[in-house]
């Protein structure tokens, strides 16, 4: 079931998300439900807070990176539970980087060019693996969601000073999209 995308400006974006254990409902259907919202609105990864649920869970497919960029992200299709990235290394590098919750903007993003993380599969299954390149910046982006943080958050001052008009155009709705979304409620300022 295709779920709609939180935006921009919803609190859950901002929350540290916590941990899960084998025993969440319906498990196995929220994976199969973020996959099928992911692929609905052309994303590479989803976290659950981008649907509104502040738990340590991502789901990525990075194989469309394949055909341009990146062939050895071919079959990259992987769940992360509770995943904890234990080392960022090595140089850092800009991409520019989207988000299915900030639509219409790209921006350019540094990050590590390699990551330590562990986490587990959907099966229980520990890992400690190392990425590098276009498959660690994918994982740091949806990582990044789970620890309460945007790429927006990794620009400078002036840049997001820049984007304020269109991130309040988001939050409010006034954005067009192919897919499903929920925008934060408007709340009077005083």
């Amino acid at each position: 079931m295709k779920l709609p995308i939180i935006a921009y400006g919803d609190p859950v974006l901002k929350r540290k998300a916590t941990d899960i254990d084998k025993d969440y409902p319906d498990l196995d259907k929220l994976i199969a439900d973020m996959f099928e919202t992911m692929y609905a609105a052309h994303g590479v990864g989803i976290a659950a807070p981008q649907i509104g649920l502040s738990i340590r869970l991502f789901v990525i497919d990075a194989s469309p990176f394949a055909e341009d960029d990146a062939p050895e992200l071919k079959d990259f299709k992987k769940v992360f539970i509770n995943a904890q990235i234990e080392e960022e290394e090595g140089n850092k590098w800009e991409f520019n980087e989207g988000c299915l919750s900030i639509p219409d903007i790209r921006e350019d993003v540094s990050r590590h060019e390699t990551i330590h993380i562990r986490y587990f599969d959907e099966n229980w299954v520990e890992h400690r693996e190392k990425y590098d390149g276009l498959a660690a910046r994918v994982i740091q982006h949806e990582y990044d969601h789970i620890e309460g943080k945007l790429f927006t958050d990794k620009l400078s001052v002036l840049r997001k000073a820049m984007l304020k008009s269109k991130l309040e155009a988001i939050s409010k709705g006034q954005v067009k999209v192919d897919y499903k979304m929920k925008f934060p409620s408007l709340k009077k300022k005083r």
